[in-house]
């Protein structure tokens, strides 16, 4: 049966306590009154979506309530959603102002011109897809952005939030993937080499000038991607078919030239004159366009820094030839004779160094840079192959260098070196994108004698610890049901005694077999380093850290370490104790030593970063163990309360969604109330005393992990 509809009364509840005091009551009612004539089902929608927005801002919602209703009858609910969803990106980007503008362009959408919004290709979901697809081809390597259209600088592809030309889903998404190869093209085969501007300035009408050049530029592409990706081009025909008029009959001359195996950039510019004479141009929905400013300026920035960074590593590919000939042979008098040949072939790029004759194979970084100054030229100019003189660069100013997370807060802030993580906003029901801005640090290095103190304090729990992990690593396992063995299964030989009774055939798999148990197994330590694990419990995890670590060196399992701390979303820092790849010696035990009690208990960012570096580590089980003292918390934030848990929550099943196995040692008393909606009934556990923590930790350890 039918919900009955809400009353005026019962929406302007709901509505004041959504909006609070910001609105009169007679906003609350007006919008209310407007709301009572949809269907029960449609002020479900409206409703819960301006409960959602206002968790993030009242305005926003406010203004979503007041054009929700009109628009409901022509556009999907699925756009309707999207449109909210970027709405409120937006606001946390830039701010309300701009959150408004966005949210005002939602009324200028037309049926004729959003008629398959329900079969759009949201930008979010395609860009994980398509960044994939960009760094499969050859050049250099673009980022996928989302913008307010199509269009490339050289340095990234931008793409609108909703691609929905073609009423299927399937054919936006080819749609999208075939904008993107246009614009890779651009950056890969010379469209990008020249002054743009300067060129559309020699004409009376610059702006009809660049619309030619453009056309051009796509005809030529679209017969280079024909031969490089032929597949995909046949995509592009028929979907031009069913979108773009037909090529204007003057243009036909230029698409038989541009088709040429041969044809550059520079037959595009020998053919503009006669274009810029044409009434009419071609223009197809794959296209993108042109942003001349964006272009020259990413350009400029590249050139100068690029040439000083090649030279550099150029320099120092001599030292090692150097070196290694000075090992085995005298020096030569004269130096090295340093030479690039580039191949072009089949849309692969592949550069060769050669020394005195001799091939040298040039690292990652090196083929990376010829590859960006090569698609800048079309060559890799003389100049940019000699190699760098001492002290003609200062690297520190030719190569990015990470940022001090400590003194980016003594001006005014800013997230340059940082990585940005999303946070699951509950209210919202969505993620808010790039919202932790997390810097990674390491620990200050402490040489004292904790680590000596430690293994004399728990001597005896040590060679207990050391006599169990030794167990571990030499067990063996006992598998059941097995065709061969050297005892006999005796549960499977009364199934198979069972069945044989009743008529069915009996199973041969009746032995048990021993054999040695290998383990393939990396573990994740994140560690609680807030303000409240001062004093007692501080210790306590630096000497569990200890015991763990004497007791992992045993076993031999590849394990990493890391503290978290941070206040406010804009400053989530990761203290780096231990790496996967880090030997376990002095300065890690020094580190252990040196860890101290920080800021506030912001859990998700750390989460986060912990399942991107185990999910890449070879292993077959993982492990991520986090050491708290309390529930998850920041500074006069959001954070606190159920907002920070179910962002923890949400990042804990991000991880378990790639493998990862999440377990959580918890000194609060009051976990009970929120860890295992957290981690799950089995995944935790609370430990009453401080004093049990290096001696449970260590117990708890080989549980999880057998």
């Amino acid at each position: 049966m039918a919900q009955l509809q809400l009353t005026a009364a019962e929406m302007e509840a709901s509505l004041h306590v959504w909006l609070e005091t910001e609105f009169t009551y007679f906003k609350v009612e007006q919008l209310a009154a407007e709301l009572t004539v949809l269907t029960r089902d449609e002020q479900d929608f409206i409703l819960g979506w301006i409960r959602r927005i206002a968790s993030t801002h009242i305005t926003l919602a406010w203004q979503f309530g007041r054009r929700a209703p009109a628009l409901l009858p022509r556009m999907e609910r699925r756009l309707l959603e999207a449109w909210a969803v970027h709405t409120c990106d937006v606001f946390d980007r830039s701010g309300l102002q701009t959150a408004l503008r966005v949210m005002e362009q939602v009324d200028t959408f037309d049926d004729a011109q959003h008629r398959n919004d329900a079969a759009g290709a949201l930008f979010e979901d395609i860009a994980p897809v398509l960044g994939n697809f960009v760094c499969g081809l050859s050049g250099r390597r673009l980022r996928i952005e989302e913008g307010d259209a199509a269009w490339t600088d050289g340095e990234r592809i931008v793409l609108p939030p909703l691609i929905a030309a073609l009423p299927n889903l399937d054919d936006n998404f080819q749609l999208a993937k075939v904008t993107v190869a246009l614009l890779w093209a651009q950056t890969r085969f010379g469209s990008l080499r020249v002054d743009h501007a300067g060129i559309a300035a020699r004409y009376a009408d610059p702006e009809r000038a660049l619309t030619r050049l453009h056309a051009l530029e796509t005809l030529r592409l679209s017969a280079r991607i024909a031969r490089e990706l032929p597949g995909l081009h046949r995509q592009m025909q028929r979907l031009r078919g069913l979108l773009d008029p037909e090529l204007p009959a003057g243009w036909q001359r230029f698409e038989a030239t541009l088709a040429s195996d041969q044809a550059t950039l520079d037959d595009s510019l020998a053919l503009l004159d006669a274009a810029y004479d044409e009434a009419e141009y071609p223009q197809w929905s794959d296209q993108g366009c042109l942003r001349p400013e964006a272009i020259a300026a990413a350009r400029a920035a590249r050139l100068d820094k690029e040439k000083a960074r090649l030279r550099i590593r150029l320099a120092e590919l001599l030292e090692e030839h150097a070196a290694a000939q000075a090992e085995s042979q005298a020096m030569p008098e004269t130096p090295p004779a340093l030479e690039v040949e580039t191949r072009d072939e089949n849309g692969r790029l592949d550069f060769e160094i050669t020394l005195d004759g001799a091939p040298l194979a040039p690292p990652d970084t090196v083929k990376q840079l010829l590859t960006s100054v090569y698609l800048d030229f079309g060559e890799i100019p003389p100049e940019y192959l000699t190699p760098a003189g001492d002290g003609e660069y200062d690297p520190n100013q030719v190569f990015d260098q990470p940022e001090d997370p400590d003194a980016v807060w003594h001006g005014t802030y800013h997230e340059k070196g940082a990585e940005l993580y999303p946070e699951w906003d509950h209210g919202r029901q969505h993620y808010r994108k790039n919202w932790c801005v997390m810097r990674e640090k390491p620990v200050t290095p402490v040489h004292d004698s904790f680590y000596r103190d430690t293994l004399d304090k728990y001597a005896g729990v040590v060679k207990q610890l050391r006599r169990k992990f030794e167990a571990l690593r030499d067990e063996n396992r006992l598998d059941k049901r097995q065709t061969q063995g050297d005892e006999i299964d005796f549960d499977a030989l009364i199934e198979a005694l069972a069945d044989a009774k009743d008529g069915r055939e009996m199973s041969d798999r009746l032995f048990v077999r021993l054999h040695r148990a290998e383990r393939n197994i990396a573990v994740a330590f994140l560690v609680d380093m807030s303000g409240s694990t001062k004093g007692w419990i501080n210790e306590a995890e630096r000497e569990a850290l200890i015991l763990l670590c004497e007791a992992l060196e045993l076993l031999g399992d590849r394990y990493a370490i890391y503290g978290f701390s941070g206040t406010t979303r804009k400053r989530c820092e990761l203290f780096r104790i231990k790496t996967f790849d880090e030997r376990y010696g002095d300065e890690v035990k020094a580190r252990i030593s040196g860890i101290r009690p920080q800021e506030y208990t912001r859990m998700g960012f750390a989460l986060r970063h912990m399942t991107k570096l185990l999910n890449q580590v070879e292993a077959k089980t993982r492990v991520l163990v986090t050491l708290s003292d309390g529930r998850p918390d920041d500074y006069f934030d959001v954070y606190r309360g159920q907002y920070g848990i179910e962002d923890t929550r949400m990042a804990l099943l991000e991880a378990a969604r790639t493998g990862i196995h999440p377990f959580c040692v918890t000194l609060d008393r009051d976990a009970r109330d929120y860890l295992p909606h957290m981690y799950g009934a089995a995944r935790y556990i609370i430990l009453d005393d401080v004093r049990q923590l290096p001696v449970k930790v260590t117990d708890i350890y080989r549980r999880i992990t057998t």
